[in-house]
């Protein structure tokens, strides 16, 4: 990617070890003794045998963090969450913790309540009374970060940026707690376009409905357990990995002045002006080039073969198409 390296040196020349809040970050928590039994019939990943992460510590690893989606019946991702297992102090109950889209945070909150039923289970949307934040680093600072006690923190994925690894970490705390941070426009915009390079998805509300987990590679990022049991839409996930009936993936791009790439912008082949050859997933301006917007897409494999991808139109602006971080999961 031609911007991986200018963001790699600009993060170095200033390797700041305090987060930016995350303004498009929510957060919900699930809890009580039924907690994990619940979660375990209503998400795409297992959740059992997450390891319990303590107040000052940080979750991290396939062990404390796993990355999770909450589908429709139909199959289709209603939304994405990176979740991890925080109890409150002294008290033996779950307490499961799940960094979402704001935007979708309310309603993914009661859609769960509504399952329930007689299970000893809380659902609670946090959004409004606690901050997100997110931090990067090196991989070397990672592990010297001084953890707030008030926080929940999570580490998620590092993205690989000009071969060399940027460390993350999701942090939540109470509005009343006040943390040290650095709210810079650049700081944002950074982890936002971060965000995009790693190529893992996070479902918003203009992408609710939109995806079977697979059209956006979301088990070749470990977001789906093909080994647990039934939750909603599974028969059909299911069916889409084993019967090879997906036609369409997430690819990375890019786009130069392009002004609409927020997401669920629909893309058109310039052979096939039609109907669309796919949509915007997540998308972020780079911080350090000018004009340039980092994309990751839903598309039609067939498209990618020949001819261009626009942006919007037939006229909208032609995507440059970029490799992924990682190797995708044969369907």
């Amino acid at each position: 990617m031609t911007n991986t390296s200018q963001i790699q040196q600009k993060w170095l020349d200033n390797p700041s070890s305090l987060p930016c809040n995350l303004p498009d970050w929510g957060l919900i928590v699930v809890e009580g003794s039924d907690a994990a039994s619940f979660l375990q019939n209503q998400l795409t990943n297992s959740v059992l045998g997450l390891s319990r992460t303590l107040p000052g510590q940080m979750a991290q690893d396939f062990t404390g963090t796993r990355l999770a989606g909450y589908c429709s019946p139909k199959g289709r991702l209603l939304a994405s969450a990176w979740l991890g297992l925080f109890p409150s102090a002294g008290d033996t109950d779950d307490r499961f913790a799940l960094f979402i889209s704001k935007d979708i945070a309310a309603s993914t909150a009661k859609r769960l309540s509504m399952f329930i039923l007689r299970s000893k289970v809380k659902v609670t949307d946090l959004s409004n009374d606690w901050n997100i934040a997110g931090l990067f680093c090196s991989r070397s600072q990672i592990d010297n970060i001084k953890l707030d006690p008030h926080c929940i923190n999570l580490r998620i994925p590092n993205v690989l940026v000009s071969e060399q690894s940027v460390a993350r970490l999701l942090m939540a705390y109470p509005k009343d707690v006040s943390i040290a941070l650095e709210n810079s426009d650049i700081r944002l915009s950074t982890w936002n376009d971060l965000e995009v390079l790693s190529a893992i998805p996070r479902i918003v509300q203009a992408t609710q409905e939109q995806f079977v987990p697979q059209m956006i590679n979301f088990e070749s990022v470990s977001g789906v357990d093909f080994k647990k049991g039934c939750y909603p839409g599974q028969e059909i996930v299911a069916r889409s990995q084993y019967r090879g009936a997906i036609k369409r993936r997430l690819q990375l791009a890019y786009a130069t002045n392009a002004e609409l790439t927020a997401p669920g912008t629909e893309l058109f082949h310039s052979a096939d002006p039609g109907q669309p050859a796919g949509m915007v997933v997540l998308s972020a301006q780079s911080p350090y080039i000018s004009g340039r917007t980092d994309i990751q897409i839903e598309c039609k494999l067939e498209a990618l073969e020949t001819g261009e991808i626009h942006l919007g139109g037939t006229d909208g602006p032609v995507l440059k198409i970029d490799s992924l971080p990682y190797p995708l999961i044969e369907i």
